[in-house]
């Protein structure tokens, strides 16, 4: 799945990316929020005439990124699903190493490696970047791949979110079956994950590196922190938090703790 609206040059790298994978056997959905470029009907047309694994839709209205994440989940065909950023770089092997990560019947969801880049594609890490890999490295040990789940895993998240939902892969049944809260803009990948973590889903994290996420200061996250929205929503999802792991008994999970991250450098609560 890849929800639009945005940078078109971007974009364009990242529809090239995932048709660009060593492993052929995916299908691409695209869904363009209203983003007003006069040029691009006729390159989607294109794209979906010359290649019959690509699907293109346009909203009719601006649902924002929330909104058309929810629109991506309802058109779902496929056993496995990615909501990929329009301006992230899928590496040739994703596909491959995602398909081997899910041939364990437990995964319900696969973080993958990640590299950062910046706006012009170079590999950097940032001060943010460099303490989301020690965040993950505290939760999975020394091994190049684990598997890990329930309290261990909802206390290292809410620590600080060190998954890079772009390039995290999830299982359709579990993704469908708890969907993104509505009324989250921001936060609304962790709350999915903490909410199918909750449910008992296991998480797969492997090191091979087969991503590239775009960090810039115009992303979504970023703009919101600049006016308090995103906090705000990082306050209300700790509440939530406290409250269902309350009731699922895990008292190691502190009931709030403050972003390991600068702000807008990540996207961690």
């Amino acid at each position: 799945m890849l929800p639009y609206y945005g940078d078109v040059a971007m974009m364009k790298a990242a529809v090239d990316s995932v048709l660009g994978q060593e492993d052929t056997d995916f299908a691409l959905t695209i869904v363009d929020d209203g983003y007003p470029d006069e040029s691009l009907p006729a390159y989607f047309q294109n794209l979906v005439d010359s290649d019959g694994r690509v699907r293109y839709f346009r909203n009719e209205t601006n649902l924002g990124a929330n909104g058309n994440y929810k629109k991506c989940l309802g058109l779902v065909q496929h056993d496995v699903v990615v909501v990929m950023g329009a301006d992230d770089i899928m590496l040739p092997n994703y596909v491959g190493t995602v398909r081997k990560a899910f041939q364990n019947p437990e995964i319900k969801i696969v973080q993958p490696g990640v590299e950062v880049i910046d706006e012009n594609g170079a590999v950097y890490e940032p001060l943010g970047d460099k303490v989301k890999a020690g965040l993950r490295r505290l939760a999975v040990g020394g091994s190049s791949e684990a598997i890990i789940a329930g309290e261990p895993i909802a206390e290292s998240l809410i620590t600080g979110d060190w998954l890079y939902f772009p390039s995290v892969a999830w299982r359709a049944d579990a993704i469908l079956k708890h969907d993104f809260r509505e009324q989250y803009n921001v936060v609304q990948d962790i709350a999915l994950a903490m909410d199918i973590i909750m449910d008992g889903g296991k998480m797969l994290v492997t090191d091979t590196v087969c991503f590239q996420y775009r960090r810039h200061r115009e992303s979504d996250s970023s703009v919101r922190a600049l006016d308090g929205r995103r906090f705000a929503e990082e306050r209300a999802f700790f509440d939530e938090c406290a409250r269902d792991f309350a009731k699922l008994g895990w008292n190691k999970v502190p009931a709030r703790r403050a972003c390991t991250s600068p702000p807008g450098s990540t996207q961690c609560p």
